[in-house]
């Protein structure tokens, strides 16, 4: 399939900022924190998931200091009802011991640092820079991935080559917003086995449709 031309992207974009206005993280926390746990959490799980388990962890240790404290075994049975959950509970255990002896307690709002820690990869750090810091980033999920490719807004096979190739394609001023919106989109019309593609706002400019 091939790539959108400018005025097919700015179709695209357009439509979906215009669908999406208040398009933003979906995950439950209080802090910066518990969004970056919320986050490493999340991987290959959906955010209602991990939001249901969260409120006891949370609510045992809301902070890393008290999480760096917590026997992992006892993490594992907080989250236990989440995919990985025994790796999971490894590496936020580890991530907390190391902000809590490194960074005194908070998390360092700095790309690289962040990537440092267990259990964090790109996505999750450019989604902590985003909600957290308020950088504009482009964090590439599966529903990102899948609609970039599948709309024409890039034409990658992986993630990261995708995350490089919207950054091309969008705006600085819209990457976080569109972030959003592309996760909106494919949670509510365009599915990964049934799209509904005559609800849908881009079926004018998506080359899915041909159009």
């Amino acid at each position: 399939m091939a790539v959108l031309k400018k005025a097919g992207r700015e179709e695209v974009i357009r439509q979906l900022l215009w669908a999406y206005p208040d398009a933003g993280c979906a995950l439950h926390f209080n802090s910066i924190f518990q969004l970056l746990v919320s986050v490493v959490l999340s991987a290959q799980t959906t955010d209602k998931s991990v939001n249901e388990v969260t409120p006891g962890l949370f609510e045992r240790a809301p902070d890393a200091r008290t999480m760096a404290a917590l026997p992992t075994e006892e993490i594992q049975e907080m989250i236990r009802r989440i995919g990985m959950y025994r790796t999971k509970a490894a590496n936020v255990s580890k991530l907390s011991r190391i902000l809590a002896d490194t960074y005194g307690g908070n998390v360092p709002q700095d790309y690289d640092r962040l990537v440092e820690l267990p259990g964090v990869g790109r996505k999750t750090a450019n989604v902590v820079l985003s909600v957290a810091f308020g950088e504009q980033r482009i964090a590439v999920d599966t529903h990102v991935f899948r609609l970039a490719n599948r709309t024409g807004l890039t034409q990658e096979t992986d993630v990261l080559k995708t995350e490089l190739a919207l950054m091309k394609a969008i705006p600085k001023q819209h990457w976080t917003a569109m972030h959003h919106a592309l996760i909106f989109h494919g949670r509510q019309v365009c599915s990964a086995k049934k799209p509904r593609c005559e609800e849908c706002c881009i079926r004018g400019a998506c080359l899915r449709n041909g159009l």
